[in-house]
């Protein structure tokens, strides 16, 4: 218990001892210089994730960095076990990456803001209409070069399972014709969910897969897709 309390008290006073930062990256939109906005947004993002991850008492083990593009926006495919599956990927994996995130996530000041900065979308999966909206924003930036990230299943596993993949949940892709990356967590859930939400340390092993592409699908292809990403990631949760 003293480890999640103390874990959610550098939570928030890191958040405000970054208020500089935030500051300064408001500043930097204001004038355009998007080059440096974006890096010193990924920059202070990545250390505060981080921070957070290793605060938790959890170990990460990465296998296949080398597959990651170093040139050009992807869509990174990934499962969700828990609620660090987040800052693991925004701490550990050096490309920098939005979300496209839970509609909630706006409600927590500072946190929406810097997120908003990073590019990141909200997802209100009640709601079809603002859902495709959302989708078409999130294909914008990948053309505009900036990676994303999608949790296809569309909500916390909780467990080792692998859950569906919602129908469309890849059509950004296509959109924007970029490679999607497979990338399989396993054992995030045991960081908080296996523990009624009381934060222990934990060993999370993260599997990147070889990217695939979406430029040139044919349609049977496109709408097989889905299914071909999870089939990839079930077997990198087998290992």
């Amino acid at each position: 218990m003293f480890r999640t309390i103390l874990w959610f008290i550098y939570f928030w006073i890191y958040l405000i001892a970054i208020q500089p930062a935030l500051i300064r990256v408001n500043r930097l939109e204001e004038l355009g210089e998007t080059a440096e906005h974006d890096r010193l947004t990924n920059q202070t993002a990545k250390k505060w994730a981080h921070a957070l991850v290793k605060l938790a008492g959890v170990t990460v083990e990465i296998r296949g960095e080398e597959n990651i593009p170093t040139e050009g926006s992807v869509l990174f495919v990934s499962n969700h076990q828990g609620n660090f599956d987040i800052p693991i990927l925004l701490g550990y994996i050096d490309k920098p990456k939005a979300f496209i995130a839970k509609i909630e996530l706006l409600k927590l000041p500072l946190i929406r803001t810097w997120m908003t900065h990073l590019k990141c979308v909200f997802m209100d999966r009640s709601d079809i209409r603002q859902s495709l909206k959302v989708i078409n924003q999130a294909a914008s930036h990948l053309k505009e070069g900036y990676s994303m990230v999608i949790f296809p299943e569309g909500t916390r596993s909780k467990s080792e399972s692998l859950g569906e993949f919602k129908p469309g949940s890849l059509k950004l892709a296509l959109k924007a014709g970029v490679p999607i990356v497979p990338i399989a967590i396993c054992g995030s859930y045991k960081i908080m969910e296996q523990n009624g939400f009381i934060i222990k340390p934990a060993h999370v092993e993260i599997t990147i897969f070889e990217p695939i592409a979406t430029a040139g699908l044919t349609k049977e292809q496109s709408l097989e897709l889905p299914e071909r990403v999870r089939e990839i990631i079930k077997h990198g949760l087998l290992r």
